[in-house]
């Protein structure tokens, strides 16, 4: 409904909505209140309020996701009311213009930039917010790869303490009912790793990128595997080892603090990455296969969990990447199949938790709200805005399909090409979970 009251055509709002719509070629979806307190817009949707003219120099230096990014992180841009569906209903505007997007002209160009003079917002360009990732050195070498990992998994194992459930699964979960608890939904998630590994006692699970150790410890207390995690975050191998001693797993865990390529062992009955493939980057996914490859035995088994990406957007995204995952790239499901097949890896199931991991956000994000103070106290404002938007945006991604989340379970083929899998028992797989 739009609002019917007569508009202050001098106010910076009024001013700013008219260049919003010549650029996107539509009204503007939400309603706009400026700094100087004009504001115009369509009543009843999301509020942005711009608190300061350093919001729009920010989107004047850095056009985009990012310049929104900052300066919503910093306090200089806010939205009242539904922050989810603010960023829906923006990003559905950004659709609608398409590729029927008005083309701006140099006078178009000239008049924008005119306008940010009159309304103040000329000037140096404001500082990168402090939380935003500082790496230095070419991609995924070792050293930026564990800044990479450090920026985001060494945040404070206090702060992933009050985010996450008991379990410390920072994943997908697999929810097998609507009002399951967090928690069961990654004891379910867990328990189904396990079982497509065919793990049973006294197996051999290498665990990449263990995170703080929930399938470390789930497979070694569950099923009596003997695992070794590897983790390139120091604090999550503190987190890990301290876990192993108070549970006393000892004699069957090992727990390695070092980059996956600095691993050596091999003839693993089974090998698992959860959601750490996305960090290895695209240029170096293919060793990485490789390497899975090299690591499991005759007949063992490589289960992958991926965060997916359309093939238009096979990035993080701007912000994600600059604040989130450093360096991190989410590819197509079907690309991830293709390169584990090209390094001798049998692929032989597939399945989509993308609507689970709209909950397992969800779930997150509604953590985070309700312990708000504790993680302002602990981690500052900025850097909780930065997980507020990150969750808010992540979980939308999933539940509008830009993103999605894959298992794929593969096998190395003995030289006379039996792959050990029972044909029977994927039947079993999902069995009285949680």
């Amino acid at each position: 409904m739009t609002d019917l009251r007569t508009p202050d055509r001098t106010g910076a709002a009024h001013r700013l909505a008219a260049l919003v719509e010549d650029a996107l070629g539509v009204p503007l979806p939400v309603r706009l209140r400026a700094w100087d307190g004009s504001e115009t817009g369509p009543s009843g949707t999301p509020v942005v309020v711009l608190r300061s003219r350093r919001a729009l120099r920010r989107l004047l230096w850095q056009p985009g996701e990012l310049g929104l990014a900052q300066a919503y992180v910093t306090g200089e841009l806010d939205v009242e009311g539904d922050l989810a569906e603010g960023l829906r209903t923006v990003w559905a505007a950004g659709r609608e213009r398409g590729a029927h997007a008005p083309r701006l002209t140099l006078a178009d160009r000239a008049r924008a930039v005119g306008e940010a003079a009159r309304l103040g917002a000329i000037g140096p360009r404001p500082p990168v917010p402090a939380s935003q990732a500082r790496l230095r050195g070419s991609r995924h070498t070792k050293a930026r790869d564990r800044a990479a990992i450090s920026h985001h998994y060494d945040l404070s194992n206090d702060f992933y303490r009050l985010l996450l459930d008991d379990t410390m699964a920072y994943s997908c979960g697999y929810w097998t009912a609507e009002d399951m608890d967090p928690a069961d939904a990654q004891r379910a998630k867990l328990e189904l790793i396990c079982r497509k590994l065919g793990l049973t006692a006294g197996s051999r699970l290498l665990d990449i990128g263990c995170g703080w150790g929930s399938l470390t410890l789930y497979a070694a207390e569950q099923h009596k595997a003997r695992v070794t995690a590897v983790t390139l975050a120091r604090e999550q191998a503190a987190y890990v080892r301290e876990q192993v001693r108070e549970r006393g797993l000892e004699d069957r865990v090992e727990v390695v603090c070092q980059d996956y390529r600095d691993i050596t062992g091999s003839g693993y009955d089974a090998v698992s990455t959860i959601e750490m493939g996305e960090h290895v980057g695209d240029e170096e996914y293919p060793a990485f296969a490789a390497a899975l490859h090299r690591m499991v035995r005759p007949e063992g088994r490589v289960l992958v969990q991926q965060m997916s990406r359309g093939a238009n957007a096979p990035g993080g995204g701007a912000f994600i990447e600059a604040y989130i995952a450093p360096d991190m790239h989410m590819r197509p499901l079907g690309d991830t199949v293709a390169l584990l097949e090209a390094a001798g890896l049998e692929v032989r199931s597939t399945e989509s938790m993308r609507e689970h991991y709209v909950r397992t956000v969800a779930a997150w994000h509604r953590t985070l709200e309700r312990r708000w103070d504790e993680v302002v106290a602990l981690v500052g404002t900025e850097t909780a805005r930065v997980w507020r938007l990150y969750l808010v945006g992540g979980a939308l991604a999933f539940e509008e399909g830009r993103m999605g989340v894959d298992q794929i379970l593969s096998v190395r083929r003995d030289r006379k090409g039996a792959s050990g899998l029972d044909l029977s028992e994927a039947a079993d797989w999902y069995r009285d979970l949680v």
